[in-house]
């Protein structure tokens, strides 16, 4: 198995070190992999334009390679190198979304390698809303390519210490600048249609969207679970965001769920199973043993930031099964819902019944 020397440095988030900054732009000039804090989760970066540095990513998460890559830029005038045409739709999102959680999807130009866009036409681009990001960036004066850095198919890493649980050795440098803010990725908006389709939910809700566009549609196979052959958006296709634990989502009215999480705790610890239960503040007392809280149903932006984090927990706390409560699919609630589903490969029980 390859190996690599990994270095690890802290950045201030709020007033990035110059001297830092330019050691990691250094790093991603010479072709190399650097993990960074967006406001989202982190990321694996590396230069956008150089095919060999991208084929690091694909090799230290163990990516397949048809999953696109998300092109990170720290100046709108910069993604006229990278794509076709910008739509005026996308000049208004940009004006409102950017910098932020809202990724693009364009016609691609001849400058982005094949490798990025998983050999489609179509290119992947944001702005992040993190000093340490954005200053990354124009210091190395490139384009960067970033997925969440991870193994492939394991939760997010919204803390430093998951991402060196997964990458040390594996990369050039992971730059530790605390936990990241919103904790689920970037909404993904297909601008290259006629009418902005969501195909990834993220921290930028259809409500915001909708403030600006009178129709906002969702991509079909997030309402279908149709299986994607060829995917246009990271999360479109392989199995995301899974804990060790097989996961099971329960669905329908609070009580009745939590009925039916603790007759199925029962059933599974007496069958000799070490379970976790994923509450939230307004049930967990519900509930006794491997009991981990998310965070607030009336302020579920607490839920987005702790879901990447407690399924790693559960990871260490070495459980057999995960039971958790579902959440209103309100706001961002639809992208918690979304990573949570993903999470438990659609292993869903329905009205707390089954």
């Amino acid at each position: 198995m390859f190996r690599v020397t990994t270095e690890i440095i802290n950045i201030n988030k709020d007033n990035p070190e110059n001297d830092k900054i330019h050691k990691a732009a250094m790093i991603l000039k010479n072709g190399g992999t650097v993990a960074f804090p967006t406001e989202t989760v982190y990321g694996l970066g590396a230069n956008a334009l150089d095919s060999a540095a991208i084929e690091g990513i694909f090799k230290a998460k163990g990516r397949p390679q048809d999953n696109p890559l998300i092109i990170h830029i720290a100046d709108i005038n910069q993604i006229d190198n990278l794509v076709e045409n910008v739509p005026v739709k996308a000049r208004k999102l940009m004006e409102r979304f950017w910098p932020g959680p809202l990724t693009m999807i364009f016609n691609k130009n001849k400058n982005v390698p094949h490798i990025v866009t998983g050999g489609l036409s179509t290119v992947a681009i944001r702005i992040p809303n993190h000093k340490i990001a954005t200053e990354l960036i124009k210091a190395a004066d490139l384009p960067i390519a970033a997925p969440s850095a991870n193994i492939s198919g394991k939760p997010s890493p919204t803390h430093v210490n998951h991402v060196i649980e997964d990458l040390y050795g594996k990369i050039n440098m992971i730059i530790d600048g605390g936990m990241t803010g919103i904790g689920v990725e970037s909404t993904v908006l297909d601008v290259s249609c006629n009418i902005p389709t969501i195909l990834r939910p993220g921290g930028v809700t259809r409500e915001d969207i909708l403030e600006i566009f009178p129709k906002v549609e969702y991509d079909l196979a997030l309402k279908s679970n149709e299986k994607i052959v060829i995917p246009k958006s990271p999360g479109q296709k392989y199995t995301h965001y899974s804990p060790k634990a097989k996961l099971i989502i329960f669905e329908g009215n609070i009580d009745n769920v939590s009925n039916q999480i603790n007759v199925r705790a029962e059933k599974y610890l007496d069958e000799g199973m070490k379970v976790g239960i994923m509450a939230t503040e307004q049930t967990k007392d519900k509930y006794q043993g491997c009991v981990l809280v998310l965070g607030d149903r009336q302020k579920p932006k607490t839920i987005a930031a702790n879901l990447f984090r407690t399924l790693r927990e559960f990871d260490k706390m070495s459980v057999d099964i995960i039971l958790a409560e579902s959440i209103s699919k309100e706001g961002i609630g639809e992208a918690i819902m979304n990573r949570m589903k993903k999470a438990a490969d659609e292993n869903i029980v329905v009205n707390g019944g089954g």
